[in-house]
């Protein structure tokens, strides 16, 4: 009847007609499934309204019936696309001036999501390059009989003006992500920040900062920014800061840093700039503006900013959770449970045995300072002299993990050894120092103070020692300083490959992810000069990833050195390409990247007549592995580790990477096969998941003893300071396996070693902060570590065993210590668990599952999370996670009252 009416000459009628139509429409709710009465029983009579429509004169009634027929049209959406939002936009444009167009949420929500799904639609439409407004886009698909297509008024900012409505109506009706969603699509996120209220930014925060992973370049930076405003227009300061450490932006990390006046939040984010190792410089303001403006900052923020809380308190949480006293080889190794027999092992070379020893002893009393081999050793008697020739490098070195961080006790104990005639101990010495004052600032300087002399020095190894011990102590520190001591070692043509590539390397450490222009020239200028076979050599690949750390985590920034690199004919640049591309696109979980990556490891580099003419090369010498005619692989072994480092950033691409890593290891050749175990070491380190334990599992016993060495290892690192009680049992089991096999047996008792590291409260994940921040040197030392096993022979398992230390810069106490505003411990009672993702969902879900309840100190695991049991205390950090002052609540009372 009131669609006759519409029909009638009879203008009067219209109006009340329309209402009654409106009322009804928007009263009728049925149940979900099926459609509301009113609009089953109009879809026969749409196209004739729709002409009616056209015939009307505008006017007010005219833009009310435009509104009525936008609702219809969600009927209608299959065979004419996008009619609700041409009829909506109409509405808008036959209204007088006066008056507004009804808030599309009156119509109710589904109606909003239709507009919203259109809206999106449009926008592709019309930035996909037909014409904006002029000749209307052809309705897309529709197989409408009608011939005129689809014309939609309105210019793309009425379209964003719609979204804006659409999306207010999302935030308050709990639908953060489509409100998000929607302003992907039309390109207009940054406009978020003025919609959301106190009660919706948490969740919207969090469901960005989830989509940031699976964006495309551009897009993930502009989303981490507009995060960042929300973040800060709420004072959240911890996680503005979070977000700026990601971006790693100095300018907005300084702003965040000094924006909040309260000074013990200072002293959280402090404890969060120190454990990112963000420079201190970048908290001071430009030099340029005033000569005055350079105030320093007091000396407790310092304190917290270079880390020196960290020895004393690790110290601390060791006697708390029981494990202060030191462990000797036999506690690791408990080989009465391995099931040799004893007297065959006994041809075992001795000296290999106590180098093993070294590293597992200093591995597991990391930090603590009191082992019995190295620190509490007698004079005459000290692990040093156990050792042979550059066996005592190491072990000398070792003395430095045992006193990590601990600056001040550290100096004096390694001090002894700096004056021994023997080179080799002294060199050890070198790295000692370095190694204490990894991840620590102090006052005094003392790795630069004690190094810097030696970078000259004429021999061999007191030259690498103090190169390594100077990249190591000031690891993404960004110091000036050190360029004139190390570069010149780079640029020199006279110097051994040797030291050139351990120079650019600490170079690296130290510049991580600064993108310094001056030491990229320098390097690829050495990459051009130095001839064929220095370039050749083994240590070219150190050469070509201390270029590589200098853009960890830029992205596009490296470009231009990209280009460059191409420019070279030796192999070499394509290792280089592969590393430098890989480490500045890093857990960005980049798609097209990691696509790039394995088609380089689906590359079968010979074709058939070249393998038969390398098998009969084989045969005649096997060492000439890099023979000029046979073409050089290692850049396919980087290739797989890029597909690792690419992807280890979000959970669902670190999954899809296992599968690939599986095919390659069926098809691959020798080269990828040795690099996939190595590859899985990386993904989850310190993340000892079952299917990953089993994989390696099946790889240590691979008859390639290259890929069951790299297998051995990788399991050391997935364990490292776990403690797992599965892995240590596989662990013995392969060191009765190869009891014969003097280098794998070597690497066995370091996994061991790796295992039960700092007997197990430190671990090696380089993503802290819930794993959303990742810490720049400590990617860097995996890296470097796991390219020494890239090809172990000639690095690791010969005379290069100290690279085992470049973990250091990764290795990081797991734990949770809870302060008072005075910074003293303060126990409080936490529930730790697994994590849970809970964005998106619906109301206040748990976000832990599984939990137990603790005092703190507690150590976490790398997928756990902890939160405060009682309301008692106020967290100042957003993440309970490191070092976490807490203020007391002032509205808590005991809730004593209960107990009958």
């Amino acid at each position: 009847m009131l669609v006759e009416r519409l029909k009638e000459a009879n203008s009067e009628l219209y109006r009340p007609a329309l209402e009654t139509l409106r009322t009804l429409i928007r009263t009728s709710t049925s149940s979900m499934t099926s459609v509301p009465k009113p609009l089953k029983f109009l879809h026969p009579h749409y196209p004739e309204l729709q002409k009616l429509f056209d015939a009307w004169s505008p006017s007010e009634d005219k833009s009310l019936f435009a509104d009525i027929l936008s609702v219809l049209a969600m009927t209608y959406s299959d065979t004419q696309p996008r009619g609700t939002l041409r009829y909506r936009l109409l509405s808008a444009s036959f209204l007088p001036a006066s008056s507004t167009i009804p808030e599309p949420g009156s119509w109710g929500h589904e109606y909003v999501r239709h507009l919203a799904a259109e809206l999106g639609e449009e926008y592709i439409i019309r930035q996909e390059g037909e014409d904006a407004v002029a000749p209307p886009p052809a309705a897309d698909g529709a197989e409408d009989v009608k011939p005129e297509p689809v014309k939609i008024p309105g210019t793309i900012d009425d379209l964003r003006a719609l979204a804006m409505d659409c999306a207010k109506f999302f935030l308050g009706h709990n639908a953060e992500p489509d409100a998000v969603d929607l302003f992907v699509e039309l390109e207009m996120v940054d406009r978020l920040v003025a919609l959301v209220d106190a009660n919706t930014f948490g969740r919207v925060c969090t469901y960005m900062d989830r989509c940031v992973t699976l964006l495309p370049p551009p897009d993930d930076v502009t989303f981490l920014r507009t995060i960042h405003k929300i973040y800060l227009k709420f004072s959240k300061f911890p996680e503005a800061l979070g977000i700026a450490i990601r971006l790693n932006d100095a300018e907005l990390i300084r702003q965040d840093f000094n924006v909040s006046g309260n000074p013990t939040m200072r002293r959280q984010l402090a404890f969060l700039l120190a454990r990112a190792q963000i420079p201190v410089e970048w908290l001071q303001p430009p030099a340029s503006e005033d000569a005055d403006a350079e105030e320093e900052l007091p000396d407790d923020i310092m304190e917290c900013l270079s880390n020196t809380h960290l020895s004393r308190f690790f110290k601390e949480f060791g006697k708390e959770v029981g494990v202060a006293d030191p462990k000797s080889l036999e506690d690791v190794y408990k080989s009465h449970l391995e099931n040799t027999r004893a007297g065959i092992s006994a041809n075992v070379d001795s000296a290999r045995g106590n180098l093993a020893g070294t590293f597992v002893n200093a591995f597991v009393n990391a930090g603590f300072g009191n082992d019995k081999l190295m620190v509490e050793a007698e004079e005459g008697n000290s692990w040093v002299y156990k050792n042979k020739d550059h066996g005592m490098m190491s072990a000398a070195a070792s003395l430095g993990l045992s006193l990590l961080w601990d600056t001040d006790v550290g100096l004096s104990h390694v001090d002894k050894y700096t004056y021994s005639s023997e080179e080799h101990i002294k060199a050890g010495a070198l790295l000692a120092t370095g190694l204490l004052n990894a991840g620590v600032r102090t006052e005094a300087d003392a790795a630069l103070a004690l190094l810097g002399d030696y970078t000259t020095n004429p021999s061999l190894s007191l030259k690498t020692a103090s190169i390594i011990g100077l990249g190591l102590a000031y690891a993404g520190s960004h110091r000036e300083d050190l360029l004139a001591l190390l570069l010149p070692a780079v640029a020199d043509e006279t110097t051994s490959m040797e030291v050139a590539a351990l120079s650019a390397l600490a170079l690296g450490f130290v510049f991580v992810g600064s993108g310094n222009g001056e030491i990229t020239s320098t390097i690829l200028q050495t990459l051009m000069e130095r001839d064929e076979k220095a370039l050749s050599e083994k240590w070219g690949r150190f050469l070509a990833l201390g270029l590589a750390l200098l853009f960890v985590g830029l992205q596009d920034a490296s470009d231009a050195t990209l280009e460059t690199l191409k420019a070279i004919e030796h192999p070499i640049s394509k290792q280089a390409q592969i590393l430098v591309e890989v480490c500045s696109f890093v857990a960005t979980g980049n798609v097209l990247r990691v696509q790039r990556l394995l088609h380089i490891c689906g590359e079968h580099l010979e074709a058939v007549k070249e393998k038969e003419e390398a098998a009969e090369k084989e045969e005649k010498k096997e060492e000439s592995k890099e023979d000029e005619q046979k073409p050089d692989d290692t850049f396919q072994s980087f290739a797989v580790l890029g597909v690792a480092m690419i992807a280890m950033g979000e959970e669902i691409g670190a999954e899809m990477s296992m599968r690939q890593f599986n095919h390659l290891m069926h098809y691959g050749d020798p080269i990828i096969r040795k690099s996939v175990p190595l590859a899985l070491g990386l993904i989850s380190a310190s993340n000892p998941q079952l299917p990953v334990l089993d994989t390696l599992s099946k790889y240590s016993h691979d008859n390639d003893l290259q890929v069951a060495l790299n297998a051995i290892f990788a399991m050391g690192l997935v364990g490292a300071g776990t403690n797992n009680a599965r892995l240590a049992q596989m662990l013995r089991q392969l060191a009765g396996y190869y009891y014969k096999e003097p280098d794998c047996l070597f690497v066995v008792r370091i996994a061991q070693g790796l295992v039960h590291m700092g007997k197990g409260t430190i671990g090696l994940n380089p993503f802290f902060s819930d794993r959303n921040i990742m810490s720049r040197p400590a990617i860097a030392g995996l890296l470097a570590t796991i390219m020494a096993f890239t090809d172990a022979k000639a690095f690791v398992l010969d005379k290069y065993h100290w690279m085992l230390y470049f973990l250091v810069t990764a290795m990081y106490p797991r734990f949770l210590i809870t302060l008072n505003e005075d910074l003293e411990g303060l126990p409080v009672t936490v529930r730790v668990g697994q994590a849970v993702d809970v964005v998106g969902q619906a109301g206040k879900p748990r976000t832990i599952s599984g939990f137990q309840t603790h005092q703190t100190p507690v150590r976490l695991g790398t997928t756990e999370r902890a939160e405060l049991a009682t309301e008692e205390y106020i967290p100042y950090a957003h993440v309970l996670e490191g070092f976490v002052i807490l203020q007391k609540n002032p509205g808590w009372e005991k809730e004593d009252t209960m107990q009958l």
